[in-house]
């Protein structure tokens, strides 16, 4: 089937590529004239932090939304008249524009909290009428704009705040030139052909374009965060000159062997698109079980993350046929003297692939020869990487890990020197009274909440009009990433309020945004190990159906928990520990969000298996060949450990080219994650850990049960079907 695909493609290449360039340039027009809706809404379902929300809601209307916090840093007193005339003309300001129920001035008799000891530093609390995920943008953009627009000498004006955080993000750096810069260079050290490396590069470019549009459109229909865009790039880049990669590779090595162009591009859409296909689907499925977790936002980032995947794998499977029809027999032209390298062969003549010949068939012969030395010491490495892992703690990160340059990192830092770090996290304890006779219960939990050890300050109970709920704000000790605020919140839940309200009717709810923090973060640690069984189950059918062994999909998912722990204690070392702090721009350590362990995992275990899949179907089509296991792992490994390399090392500088290149602090860590954990899968697993586990189960490799063997669908690789000069059949 593949191999009609690409001979049609190939035949028709100038409507495939007209199609694939207007496509792409409608849905980007398209999606521009429609614009975005990206919000960070990291609720968890009905948690405790939600049922304050929806307590606020019903009972206190004008109060129910989120609000931001203008903060003045004067030079001298925010009291003094000039100053505070400003401040008066900013709240003046502020409360007539769209969305915006009220503001609070730090001036106000008897807001005294809004205004630190020494009088410098204060915050305006702007109340919007409803939650930043269904605030619009340029209404928040206006209360932004409004307030900075009072700054002056001697006066300095910062806004932060959720909804605020939506709006204002860092310009986006260069990491995506950087990343497709290094896989220029890396392709042409490996193919020495400016032809060869630029088909993988336009193909991924055309699908992560598209992905642009495609994402922007996904937003207004799903809660899709502002990072979503950047983790698309991020993803399709990789993947997408990868695949295509893996295919061109093919297509070189079969016009080296005397095919013509259209024969060579079935052929390698036939056995090296095959691998793609079912490596594509390996990362859709591992994908897929983020809807397991059940939670807005990861819905988002995982259908966007797929939709990606399909477009470059799309693209794959359709663009690259079409462009190598035009480039046909010159795909080695404009070649780099002296780099230009010659395709490994495959088996013709009854010869196997690089038999005893090239630097990886002797790698693969001397980790073939000490299977046990070799495979223990690469699995002691990822056990030491991996051993981080256990102190791994999980917290939402606040805004004091933006940019400097950004007013929600500014709002935080003179919050913090001005009040303490955990004004910038209030919690909302929100009392749902059976009556006015409860009026005696909150006051009661006021004077509790003040006596609790790190709760910095508490607001006076507001009552509602009718009595029947009330409000208390608290303001933590410590910053809302910090895990002593996470302990705060379940103490507060677990032993102060049921010790203040006991039988007496009262129900209270600890909420707002530091509080659905920790809401999402246990219940995505709760769903974490779900998502993996998941994933693992279903990557195991499917490698199953592939490879006709039961063997190679337990061997392949045990490894990539391995790559996976690695990568784990890595980011744990570098952003929580500090540990090569400098070299990575870590400027203040904190816990990891919690997504973060279950995005890695997910896109790791797909991408790990992207390499599986290329590097034992070569195996699998040697070992049907002459059925020699340990022949077929070394000749396998001759023939793709060249292109997996160079994939693998596009990869890790696409992704790490995030880390060194991009404002967001998420991305870095993400980024760092996804690095790791590939160069790790392509170096210590796919080049030691799989040759020497091979070697010692040898034909048990390709085991497969005969009752199994009858009921599964037959969708393995076979040999490559020879052409009419070849007598190996």
């Amino acid at each position: 089937m593949l191999g009609r695909l690409a001979g049609w493609c190939y035949d028709h290449r100038r409507v495939v590529l007209i199609s694939w360039v207007a496509g792409v340039i409608l849905v980007i027009t398209l999606a521009a004239m429609a614009g975005s809706r990206f919000n960070d809404n990291f609720s968890a379902g009905n948690s405790q932090s939600q049922q304050a929300q929806n307590l606020l809601a019903e009972r206190f209307p004008s109060q129910a939304g989120d609000t931001a916090d203008v903060v003045f840093h004067s030079a001298g007193k925010l009291s003094d008249p000039a100053t505070a005339a400003v401040i008066s003309r900013v709240v003046s300001a502020l409360r007539p524009l769209p969305h915006v129920v009220g503001v609070t001035s730090p001036l106000t008799p008897g807001e005294r909290g809004q205004i630190s000891a020494d009088g410098r530093t204060g915050f305006a609390v702007v109340q919007f009428n409803a939650t930043a995920a269904n605030l619009p943008n340029s209404s928040v953009s206006k209360v932004v704009n409004t307030a900075l627009g009072f700054a002056r000498p001697g006066l300095q004006v910062a806004v932060g705040g959720a909804p605020v955080e939506n709006v204002v993000t860092a310009a986006p750096g260069s990491s995506e030139g950087f990343g497709i810069t290094a896989a220029i260079v890396i392709m042409l050290l490996a193919f020495g052909s400016v032809v060869a490396m630029g088909l993988p590069i336009l193909t991924a470019l055309m699908g992560v374009g598209a992905g642009f549009a495609v994402v922007d459109a996904a937003s207004h229909l799903l809660t899709v965060p502002t990072f979503g865009p950047d983790m698309m790039a991020m993803i399709g880049l990789g993947v997408g000159i990868d695949y295509a990669l893996f295919i061109v590779t093919r297509y070189r090595q079969e016009l080296h062997e005397g095919a013509g162009p259209r024969e060579a591009v079935t052929i390698a859409m036939s056995t090296a698109g095959r691998a793609v296909l079912f490596a594509g689907c390996t990362v859709v499925i591992a994908l897929l079980g983020l809807f397991v977790v059940d939670l807005s936002f990861m819905d988002g980032l995982a259908l966007s993350t797929i939709l990606a995947v399909l477009l470059v794998l799309t693209g794959a499977l359709t663009l690259v046929p079409a462009l190598l029809g035009f480039a046909g027999t010159a795909i080695d032209k404009l070649h780099i003297p002296g780099l230009l390298a010659r395709p490994a062969t495959g088996s013709r003549g009854g010869a196997t692939a690089g038999t005893g010949q090239g630097f990886w068939y002797r790698w693969s012969r001397t980790v073939q020869r000490r299977p046990w030395l070799c495979g223990s010491a690469a699995l002691a490495v990822l056990v030491v990487l991996a051993v981080p892992l256990l102190s791994m703690q999980l917290a939402f990160s606040d805004a004091g890990n933006d940019p400097t340059s950004l007013t929600t990192r500014q709002a935080y830092d003179l919050l913090s020197q001005g009040f303490g770090p955990g004004f910038n996290g209030p919690l909302i304890v929100a009392a749902e009274l059976p009556g006015p006779g409860a009026r005696a219960t909150v006051d009661t939990l006021d004077t509790k909440l003040r006596s609790v050890t790190g709760v910095a300050s508490v607001t006076p109970p507001v009552l509602n009009a009718q009595g029947t709920a009330a409000m208390i704000v608290a303001y933590p000790a410590t910053a809302p990433q910090a895990a002593q605020t996470a302990a705060l919140v379940q103490r507060l839940r677990s032993q102060v309020i049921p010790q203040a309200t006991a039988g007496t009717g009262v129900q209270v709810y600890v909420g707002g945004e530091t509080a659905a923090g920790v809401d999402a973060s246990s219940f995505l640690s709760a769903r974490l190990p779900w998502v993996i069984g998941l994933v693992i189950a279903l990557a195991f059918i499917l490698l199953t159906v592939v490879f006709r062994s039961v063997v190679i999909p337990l061997k392949a998912a045990v490894m990539n928990l391995l790559s996976i722990g690695a990568a784990y204690g890595v980011i744990v070392a570098v952003f929580q520990w500090g540990w090569l702090g400098a070299v990575f721009g870590v400027s203040r350590t904190g816990p990891i969000d919690p997504w973060i362990p279950m995005m890695m995992f997910t896109i790791v275990f797909g991408l790990s298996m992207d390499y599986e899949v290329f590097l034992l179907s070569r195996m699998r089509e040697q070992w049907l060949v002459h059925g020699d296991s340990s022949r077929a792992v070394a000749d396998g490994l001759a023939t793709t450990a060249r292109v997996i390399t160079a994939a693998a090392a596009i990869m890790v500088c696409v992704f790490g080219s995030f880390v060194v290149n991009d404002p967001l602090h998420i991305l870095d860590v993400f980024g760092l994650g996804l690095a790791a954990a590939i160069l790790v899968d392509a170096t210590l697993v796919r080049m030691v850990l799989v040759p020497s586990v091979m070697e010692v189960l040898g034909a048990a490799n390709w085991w497969l049960p005969k009752w199994l063997r009858r009921v599964l669908p037959s969708a393995a690789p076979g040999p490559r079907v020879p052409r009419a000069t070849s007598p190996v059949a």
